[in-house]
Order: C-alpha cells, then structure tokens, then sequence
C-alpha cells in the first residue's frame, strides 16, 4: 500500500475532528499536482494527517475507505478527461502520542526527499516506502 501526507490548518478540520467523525472526504484540495495525488490514491492507501499553520506536525494516521470519486464541487474534465476535481474518503486510524514535527524532519537529512520538505505549499504529497517506514518508526507504530 501506498502512503500520503494530506494537509489541514487544524481550525479549518484537525485529526481531532476527523476521529470524532470517524469518516470524512477529503475536499478544499485545488492545486493540480495535489489532484494528480489524489487521483493515484487507493483504498487501503495511509494518510499521514499533517497540521499545517499552528502544530507544523503530523499529528495523526488516517487510512483511505475510498478511492478518488469526483467532487461535485470542481465539475469538469482534466484534458486527459479525468475528473477535474476528486475527492477521497478517509478514515481515522491513530493519534499520534508524539507528534513528528516539521523541525524534527527537516533536521533529520534522511527526509530531505520528503515532499513536505520539497514542496512545502503542497496539500496532498506522496510518501515514499522507505520514508513511510522511517515515519512509522518515528510514530512507534506498524
């Protein structure tokens, strides 16, 4: 299975939010590298919960209950005549004990690769394999 990191500001929607919702579709999502993301993603697939603005952390393992579907929200087709915009359903998993912060990884040059250290403006970024093992170590989970 394949891994992500999906970005929230917690005051807009936390992993606190999702727990107590116990499932939710991932939306607000624009950019079309982040879309292009959400397209690859599968049922089964982990998605690492970040907190962007206030924590800068993961904070949270969440895993996708459903593939890309269209967001009725961003009609259209992309020219490769995919929906223009997906959503994704997704579904609490853990709480992270010790959230892993931004400052932990960036000082950490086994994550230099890391999209959220690459591309740090971008919403929704694939995990690599590796990368998803060394964040599991890190979270102290399987």
């Amino acid at each position: 299975m394949a891994s992500y990191i999906l970005k929230s500001e917690p005051a807009v929607y936390s992993y606190a939010d999702l727990a107590a919702d116990k499932r939710t579709h991932w939306d607000g999502v624009r950019n079309a590298t982040a879309q292009q993301n959400m397209r690859a993603m599968k049922k089964g697939d982990t998605a690492w919960i970040y907190h962007s603005q206030t924590d800068k952390a993961i904070v949270g393992i969440a895993k996708v209950v459903k593939g890309p579907y269209p967001d009725p929200d961003q009609p259209g087709t992309t020219a490769k005549g995919d929906p223009k915009g997906v959503l994704v359903d997704i579904a609490p998993v853990a709480e992270l004990e010790e959230p892993i912060t931004l400052k932990a990884l960036k000082a950490d040059g086994r994550f230099d690769e890391l999209g959220l250290i690459r591309q740090s403006r971008l919403s929704v970024m694939p995990v690599p394999a590796a990368l998803d093992k060394l964040l599991r170590e890190m979270a102290g989970v399987g």
